[in-house]
């Protein structure tokens, strides 16, 4: 006899966790179905999904470790302190990495307990409709059971893309899990694709000592950002050593025990060669809709191998919603955690909302970057008229003591409305600064809003402010 639940959610990363907690929450009978294991010891599945086990959280762990390694080496001099001999012990950082991780991905098992919600262990799949909603089979190795669930949230998350003819095995050819375990520092690392995983991971090795080249297949460096961030942050990150080829075509990928050797074309046309100790493969992610068996329920998914869903993630099927990257739209964790909210206040019967226009972007390079809204070059497509405010942190008092003036804020604001139509930022600390942008932008806020806005002196904060004002001509420190 099967287990029955009002709410089954399929998948405990970021969307899935997040989903099953809010509707504990809400007095809903929920269990999570998990069974990616993510390297655990014992073999049991790691809850946290992608980003908790092998993206968001391990990388920022090594991305810190690599910052202060290079602060140590390069940084610290200017501020009256000698060091000498400074070595990194990689495996020792790894792990750190994986102490974090445990730690993490422990924390939810501690608030699936606390929430009361069922853990199951295994690989669901839908066997069909039921009177009152839908069957799942889950399978644990060798043994299967059955699940009955009034309603089904699907939150299977994505996986590293692939290129064809190039293998990857994670000890020589990696995508982004490979990437996070070397167990040394490479002398000559190859990265193909300049995206957000690619220049993160890239960044790491390349400040332990790495030389990294980054072959890209768009003509244009960061083409999903304002024109103003994307240009300053090819020549920070060029000037820190990394080594950047625009418009390639990769023709051939060749291993060997020893080193990679990758022949691409040009921009101009020409062939090329390059030779590296590992290589990096980050050409973005799809989606994990396999193994679903979700004709049995009526439903498939589109080209992009994502699950087609209305704007509060309902799929074709009635009672069955899906979130995070297997559907429309960024793939990012806390987008899936606002859509899990979102479907679990629904389910509740309350007014689930999120708002797509306020979910921030984010790059951990140093310096960061992060973004919310409309770009320069959109508002232009879109024939909006807007005014443009931006601040430099140079000017800024806090940024210099701190050391982290590279960078700005720019502020887009509606030329008849003022109303914040997008913020841009670069700078050490965009990730937590960006919040201020979004909540500006959720309340509809003006750029005079957060000029008139008191903002604590010396701060980084206050480089918000000197933007928004500048819209109007009107910055204080420039």
């Amino acid at each position: 006899m099967s287990q029955e639940f009002d709410v089954v959610v399929i998948g405990a990363g970021p969307g899935g966790y997040i989903a099953a907690i809010r509707a504990a929450q809400l007095g809903l009978k929920v269990a999570c179905i998990e069974g990616n294991a993510y390297d655990d010891p014992k073999g049991q599945p790691r809850l946290g999904g992608t980003c908790l086990n092998v993206g968001c959280i391990p990388s920022k762990a090594l991305l810190a470790s690599s910052e202060e390694f290079e602060k140590i080496q390069h940084h610290v001099a200017e501020h009256g302190i000698s060091v000498s001999g400074v070595q990194v012990d990689v495996q020792t950082m790894v792990k750190r990495k994986d102490d974090i991780v445990s730690k993490m991905t422990g924390g939810i098992q501690y608030l699936f307990k606390k929430n009361k919600i069922t853990s199951i262990n295994g690989w669901a799949s839908f066997k069909g409709k039921t009177e009152s909603g839908f069957e799942l089979t889950v399978q644990n190795g060798q043994q299967l059971e059955s699940v009955s669930a009034k309603k089904v949230i699907i939150a299977t998350g994505s996986k590293a893309r692939h290129l064809p003819g190039i293998a990857v095995d994670n000890q020589m050819i990696c995508d982004n899990e490979g990437a996070l375990k070397f167990h040394s520092v490479p002398k000559r690392l190859g990265v193909i694709g300049a995206g957000v995983i690619g220049l993160e991971l890239g960044s790491v090795w390349r400040r332990l000592g790495a030389e990294v080249t980054v072959l890209e297949a768009m003509p244009t460096f960061l083409a999903a950002c304002d024109t103003a961030v994307s240009k300053e942050m090819q020549k920070i990150l060029t000037k820190q050593g990394l080594n950047f080829s625009f418009g390639v075509k990769i023709k051939e990928v060749k291993a060997t025990k020893k080193s990679v050797s990758v022949i691409y074309e040009d921009d101009a046309g020409k062939e090329q060669k390059l030779v590296c100790d590992k290589l990096i493969v980050s050409v973005g992610r799809v989606p994990n809709t396999e193994g679903l068996n979700l004709q049995a329920v009526g439903l498939s998914t589109n080209n992009k191998g994502q699950i087609d869903v209305d704007a509060h993630c309902q799929t074709l099927v009635s009672g069955i919603y899906a979130v995070g990257d297997v559907v429309r739209g960024a793939m990012l964790a806390h987008k899936a955690e606002e859509e899990g909210v979102m479907v679990a206040e629904i389910l509740a019967g309350q007014a689930g909302h999120c708002n797509y226009n306020t979910v921030p972007w984010v790059i951990y390079t140093s310096p960061e970057v992060a973004w919310v809204g409309k770009t320069e070059q959109e508002l232009k497509e879109q024939k909006v008229s807007y005014k443009s405010g931006q601040f430099p942190f140079m000017a800024n008092g806090r940024a210099l003591g701190s050391g982290s003036s590279e960078g700005f804020v720019k502020v887009l604001a509606d030329a008849k409305t003022d109303e914040v139509l997008g913020v841009h930022i670069v700078n050490a600390h965009a990730s937590d600064l960006i919040a201020e942008a979004v909540m500006a932008m959720e309340f509809k806020a003006s750029s005079e809003d957060i000029g008139r806005i008191c903002h604590a002196h010396p701060s980084l904060s206050e480089v918000m402010k000197e933007a928004a004002l500048a819209c109007d001509k009107r910055q204080l420190n420039m």
